[in-house]
């Protein structure tokens, strides 16, 4: 197969482009801004743990980060690990900095919940939704300390990312990536 004067010019043109979209020091200053890093602080009120951990680099989840968060949002009850949607992660992220606090430490009331646990607590506590998103890996229940749950859960509300539940009484806030909604329960 011949290259034709036209086809040679046409293959000039396209190395030219490439080399100038594609010079070492376009592709240095690239690779040498530093991806956006994705925090939480958590501690866990049922078991005492907490959790300082980077579980998003970009737009890329770290697999063991998200796998440590997976254990340590684990129903407390049984010890049931579950994985969870990540964008909860995010939603946690959010909300922390939604309310200028973004390194603040978040206290989890309830993570994953199995089907045994939350049939439980709807038996013997109000509030407990039948089909809850807890049992989905899809809630978590929380309160940052410092921040009045009002004020969280007005940030929260201000996100339109799932549910949220206000719960004044037992102080915590109920998030959720479900569908936008929103509740309290005395």
């Amino acid at each position: 197969m011949r290259l034709t004067e036209l086809g040679l010019k046409a293959l000039a043109i396209t190395v030219a482009v490439s080399a100038i979209s594609f010079s070492p020091s376009s592709a240095e200053s690239t690779l040498d801004q530093p991806l956006a890093t994705y925090r939480l602080r958590l501690y866990e009120t049922h078991t005492n743990e907490r959790m300082d951990i980077i579980y998003r680099r970009g737009d890329t989840y770290v697999p063991s980060a998200v796998a440590e968060l997976d254990h340590f949002l684990r129903d407390h009850r049984t010890g049931t690990e579950y994985q969870l949607n990540p964008e909860l992660f995010d939603l946690l992220h959010d909300v922390a900095a939604a309310t200028g606090r973004p390194n603040a430490e978040i206290d989890i009331v309830c993570g994953y919940r199995t089907p045994r646990s939350n049939a439980f607590l709807r038996s013997t506590t109000g509030g407990v939704a039948e089909h809850s998103l807890h049992v989905e890996g899809e809630a978590i229940d929380i309160r940052i300390p410092g921040v009045p749950t009002s004020r969280l859960r007005d940030f929260a509300l201000r996100l339109h990312r799932g549910g949220v539940g206000y719960y004044p009484v037992s102080n915590f806030v109920h998030v959720d990536v479900g569908r936008v909604r929103q509740w309290e329960y005395p």
